[in-house]
């Protein structure tokens, strides 16, 4: 399937700016699934310092301004072809050994409600089981945005039984390393039936799992990802892998406005 991606990210601040430096992680790289045919990121109000793959394997940008500004616009967007590996995305490239993908953050440590839902799983392996964890975390959560923050944690998500996307990856990752088994975030773009214009990115896990590699599970859609899915950045969670964030200076009152166009294009 070929895509066609614009993301769009507009900050705007009541008075100028002192200092601001943001982390870009808006490259999709060609990977298991993925062809990049054309990309580019173009910023305005703001300076781009550097580039460079981190250790996730990330491609990330820094960009910055260090004068008086009020105004940075982000746009990010290209053509890319995809094509379904039923999820499976394969064997482990990082440059983070396999291992650190059973640390907890404080954005997945689990509770008792997570080691409950490890515990409930039924399946005659792991592959049987993350899927039984996914349909029962889809049943389980209610898809609200106002429900949750980007600081909330998995327990608080599965507590609460609602979220959105970023929420039910949490807490499928830190089921998963109840279990033993190396899981990590994901952050990219969903092409939505019906629907090109979207308001933010989409998020799911993925676990590694013997002889198959890494397979990703999207828990809010109940599916495994497909050619719809473009993959951005990786990481043990949210923080790791979000397209953008950072820090600035200043007492400044700050709106933010995003716009995610993913649309098909006839081959």
């Amino acid at each position: 399937m070929r895509l066609n991606i614009q993301h769009v990210t507009e900050y705007r601040y009541d008075e100028p700016v002192p200092f601001f430096l943001q982390r870009l992680r808006l490259t999709p790289l060609e990977g298991p699934g993925l062809h990049v045919l054309s990309w580019n990121i173009s910023v305005t109000g703001a300076s781009v310092e550097a580039g460079f793959n981190d250790q996730y394997g990330n491609h990330t940008h820094l960009v910055s301004v260090n004068g008086e500004s009020q105004s940075i616009r982000v746009v990010a967007g290209g053509k890319v072809d995809t094509h379904d590996r039923a999820g499976v995305y394969g064997p482990h490239l990082s440059f983070a050994p396999l291992w650190l993908y059973l640390r907890e953050t404080p954005r997945t440590k689990p509770g008792k409600t997570i080691r409950e839902l490890g515990k409930s799983l039924e399946g005659e392996n792991e592959l049987a089981k993350m899927h039984d964890l996914m349909g029962k975390l889809h049943a389980l959560m209610q898809f609200q945005p106002d429900a949750t923050s980007t600081a909330t944690t998995a327990e608080e998500a599965l507590e609460a039984r609602a979220g959105v996307c970023q929420d039910y990856a949490h807490i499928f990752i830190a089921a998963a390393r109840v279990m033993g088994i190396p899981a990590r975030y994901v952050s990219g773009y969903l092409m939505m039936e019906g629907r090109t214009e979207q308001t933010a990115t989409h998020a799911w896990a993925e676990v590694f799992l013997q002889g198959l590699g890494w397979v990703g599970f999207d828990a809010a859609n109940n599916i495994c990802p497909n050619e719809h899915y473009v993959r951005l950045a990786s990481g043990l969670c949210y923080s790791d892998a979000a397209p953008i964030s950072g820090m600035r200076i200043g007492d400044a009152g700050e709106s933010m406005s995003v716009s995610v166009h993913v649309s098909a294009e006839e081959l």
